[in-house]
């Protein structure tokens, strides 16, 4: 860790930012860049590692150490690093069609594996950088540069895949929430494992408005709800809804009808080891659910792929006769030759 004080500026590159005016990204830039001064790493102890997508530009933009990857082969790359170096604070920033698409099977065995890094995923619900065709996220139906007639796929939902795959951390935030995606980032970087951060993002020129029924102003407090561990799953612009269980699934109330209170609501547990109602948390969508916000899932599982892969090290040395070269070269059965 570093004792010398760092802010935001520190963490600006020189590079000159090429995402669209308006893009989603610039808030979530903005959002890593005011994160980092307050983990306490030097510069040269973080990572950022990147596919190829618009997203994949990030580690142009901060100053820190990083890795322009190829498609899909970011997660590979950062457990690569992680592994080798277990000090340092590595980031993977990846989009939703390079994460799950040519990258789902790597996504999913860094969530298996639960190695401590922590993966950023816009997702914006189409592929921009190859001009709008649908992504492995994009709704049933939609229409794009590759579905003319609507999409025929039932879409990935992140959530879903990375509590399914038994991970350790999942939250989600949108781009138009700034403050709060800056605030999950810091737990995603205090989780001891692989933390999964979904950023729901805009792309103006492929998908505009992709996420309007949730972001505006107008509709937003009835239509999300931001999950806090420990307090009632309660939302609604006058706080009047909230959320309970009912026939093993979660249900819609509305405080004051049929004797409803805010003491029969659901108080949120993100730290549980059962993964079946914060499955359900992530898979909510609109308009039969609000769309989950916040820490969904943070529990603190065993040990992180990376930790005991440096316990194992040092198990085996510990009891190896091969303590050097010369030993490996001169072990077992030797000869000369004259």
């Amino acid at each position: 860790m570093d004792t010398q004080i760092l802010n935001t500026e520190d963490f600006k590159s020189d590079q000159m930012v090429r995402w669209c005016a308006g893009c989603g990204d610039h808030a979530i830039l903005s959002s890593v860049l005011k994160t980092l001064p307050q983990l306490g790493y030097k510069h040269e102890d973080i990572v950022f590692v990147s596919g190829i997508g618009c997203s994949s530009r990030f580690p142009y933009y901060v100053n820190t150490y990083g890795f322009h990857g190829i498609h899909g082969r970011a997660m590979a790359v950062a457990s690569g690093v992680k592994t080798s170096n277990p000090n340092l604070s590595v980031w993977i920033i990846c989009g939703d069609g390079d994460g799950l698409a040519i990258g789902g099977n790597h996504f999913l065995h860094l969530v298996r594996r639960n190695i401590d890094v922590n993966l950023i995923m816009f997702n914006n619900r189409i592929y921009g950088l190859t001009k709008g065709q649908y992504s492995p996220t994009s709704k049933l139906g939609s229409v794009t540069k590759t579905s003319p007639y609507g999409t025929i796929e039932r879409p990935f939902k992140p959530g879903g895949i990375t509590i399914g795959a038994n991970g350790t951390y999942f939250a989600r935030s949108i781009d138009s929430m700034p403050k709060v995606t800056t605030e999950l980032l810091i737990e995603s970087a205090r989780h001891k494992g692989t933390s999964i951060t979904e950023v729901l993002q805009n792309c103006v020129i492929y998908n505009d408005r992709i996420f309007a029924d949730i972001t505006d102003r107008d509709n937003r407090d009835d239509r999300i709800i931001l999950l806090k561990h420990g307090e009632p799953m309660i939302f609604g612009k006058n706080q009047d809804k909230g959320l309970i269980m009912r026939n093993n699934r979660l249900a819609v109330v509305q405080l004051g009808q049929d004797g409803i209170t805010e003491k029969d609501l659901l108080v949120h547990d993100a730290h549980c080891e059962f993964i079946g109602t914060h499955q359900l948390l992530a898979d909510m969508d609109y308009p039969d659910y609000p769309v989950a916000i916040g820490v969904i899932r943070s529990f603190e599982g065993p040990k992180p792929y990376d930790e005991r892969m440096e316990d194992q090290i040092v198990e085996v040395c510990e009891k190896s006769k091969i303590h050097s070269v010369h030993d490996l070269m001169y072990s077992g059965s030797t000869w000369e030759v004259k």
